[in-house]
């Protein structure tokens, strides 16, 4: 496949369902950080479904060039679509890949790209290589990178009962106090999101552990 091409013929597509006043809005919902082509989620995911079905997606080897593509796009569009058409390929993730999830973490990060990476691609990789596991939280966590510590917060997000409990808690008492809005309410998120599994633990961590009153709300939402 010629990703530039690829590329190409998906741009086209999306700029000619284009609106200026969905691309307006958007924008000014993200706080003017990115700028958009004007498509709503649910129909820039139709016109992908029906791109992929007529042109396929990139393999898994050239799925990192893709993403870098893709990322110097200015449209948010276009990292939505790279990270979904990324996790299709969870089961063939290559080794090599952490190194791709970190870059997409870090570059043009917000909210809005990490909340997918983090659990449905970070946490189908460490799935399949669980021996990262310890050794990429902890340099996430130490790196002094906002992104990246949500990151650990959140990559269990989907494991219900395959969550490793003792880390989960463990990482969420490390950044219990930390000073960032994100960081505070991911751990209230991931706690939530635990609770749904094993909510009596989930109260007792809460009750035992100092938390942001944010981190608590959250935690405590449905219990």
């Amino acid at each position: 496949m010629e990703l530039g091409r690829y590329i190409t013929a998906m741009e086209k597509e999306f700029r000619r369902h284009a609106s200026a006043k969905q691309a307006a809005g958007a924008k000014a919902y993200m706080r003017n950080q990115f700028e958009y082509t004007g498509l709503s989620t649910p129909v820039r995911r139709r016109l992908l479904k029906e791109f992929i079905r007529q042109n396929g997606i990139p393999t898994p080897g050239q799925m990192e060039e893709f993403v870098m593509l893709m990322w110097k796009k200015e449209e948010r569009e276009f990292q939505y679509s790279a990270m979904e058409i990324f996790h299709l390929q969870k089961k063939n993730f290559r080794k090599s890949d952490l190194a791709v999830f970190g870059y997409m973490i870090t570059h043009r990060p917000w909210w809005d790209t990490v909340d997918f990476i983090a659990p449905k691609l970070a946490g189908e990789y460490f799935r399949l290589f669980p021996r990262e596991i310890k050794k990429t939280i902890r340099q996430w966590l130490s790196s002094g990178n906002t992104w990246l510590i949500r990151s650990a917060i959140l990559f269990q997000l989907n494991y219900k009962s395959e969550t490793d409990e003792k880390l989960l808690f463990s990482i969420c008492s490390s950044q219990s106090m930390h000073e960032d809005f994100f960081i505070r309410k991911g751990i209230g998120w991931a706690l939530r999101q635990y609770a749904r599994t094993n909510p009596s633990a989930v109260r007792r961590f809460v009750s035992t552990h100092k938390l942001s009153p944010l981190s608590k709300r959250e935690a405590m939402k449905h219990l």
